[in-house]
């Protein structure tokens, strides 16, 4: 909806309302045509508050002006200029020049503007985050520094070092002269050997 206003008008309001109920509901192109051949003085400056919102249709929502009509036009009373009259006797009566608020409301016959701006918001749904401040964005790059050093370090922890391989893998093969000893037939290993001790007799 293209809302489009006149304020402060030095019309009185019963007199733009004569005119205005006369447009009301009609398309943009039928409403200009009318008040062009209208005598009233309130029928210039409304056909310019049209034009103005037309071209606010076409300028910023990138509407047609055939696909336009006029859905709400109503007038309000504004503030009066008071004057007086001086009268016989001393006395004066009160003038009241009155003016006008204007407010048109257009419309499109077939909508499209909601349909467009439905298509463009899931658009952004989908392909944009929208961030509101910078301190959010401050706070998610700390975030991301912080979880890369604590796998970078639980990484580290699990890795062996490469002279605590070595040592292991000697201490379970052991080296290549022991592993042939190993495979002979009389070997026996250091645990199965029984050991004889001498007492020295008195």
């Amino acid at each position: 909806m293209i809302i489009a206003k006149l304020n402060n008008l030095r019309i009185a309001p019963r007199k733009t309302r004569l005119i205005v109920d006369l447009i009301r509901g009609l398309n943009v192109s039928v409403a200009e045509s009318q008040l062009k051949n209208m005598a009233q003085k309130s029928a210039r400056p409304i056909l310019k508050l049209l034009n103005s919102a037309v071209a606010n249709a076409e300028n910023n929502f990138k509407l047609k002006k055939d696909n336009l009509y006029i859905k709400e036009i109503f007038v309000d009373e504004g503030a009066p200029l008071k004057r007086w009259m001086p009268k016989a006797y001393g006395r004066a009566s009160q003038i009241l020049k009155k003016s006008s608020h204007i407010t048109i409301k257009l419309e499109e016959k077939i909508k499209t503007l909601k349909v467009a701006e439905k298509i463009i918001k899931e658009k952004n749904k989908s392909d944009v985050k929208i961030v509101s401040s910078l301190d959010e964005i401050k706070k998610e790059n700390k975030q991301e520094k912080i979880t890369l050093e604590i796998n970078k370090k639980e990484g580290e922890d699990h890795e062996p070092v490469k002279k605590d391989v070595k040592d292991l893998s000697l201490k379970n093969t052991g080296s290549k002269k022991a592993a042939a000893r190993a495979d002979r037939p009389g070997h026996k290993k250091f645990g199965e050997i029984k050991k004889l001790f001498q007492r020295k007799t008195i």
